[in-house]
């Protein structure tokens, strides 16, 4: 198997995992939680489609699975660091977002896309498996 195509896999159970913190959190909360800004709510919801799309498409599209992987993960842990900012829960940033494995787990699978992603891509490419 084709580093590339592990890569993908890696990919995809995360995006596996996320999509059930996803479920979870709309069972709990229903889909636009009065207690979050419009927005938030929204866009947190939306995710509960997009992880799942994005993984499945890492293999019937790869391309554009791997572009939807990056710009899922490069904008969930920007908006969800400024939210943990803007939001205090603690009054310590570190410690908000420390408090949990979620969004420590979010900024370790950033660089580890950031990193891999070009590779992932360009084995797509070589593989003439998709022309995005």
């Amino acid at each position: 198997m084709r580093r590339g195509m592990r890569i993908r896999i890696a990919y995809a159970l995360c995006l596996a995992g996320a999509t059930v913190n996803h479920v979870r959190a709309v069972l709990a909360h229903g889909w636009f939680p009065e207690h979050l800004p419009a927005a938030t709510a929204l866009y947190w919801s939306s995710l509960t489609f997009l992880d799942p799309l994005a993984a499945v498409l890492l293999f019937l599209r790869p391309r554009f699975g791997i572009a939807l992987t990056v710009l899922i993960i490069a904008s969930d842990v920007a908006h969800n660091l400024w939210f943990i900012a803007a939001h205090p829960l603690r009054g310590s940033f570190v410690e908000d977002v420390t408090s949990s494995a979620v969004m420590p787990s979010q900024i370790a699978f950033l660089p580890f896309v950031a990193a891999t992603a070009r590779l992932a891509w360009r084995e797509v490419g070589e593989a003439g498996r998709d022309s995005f």
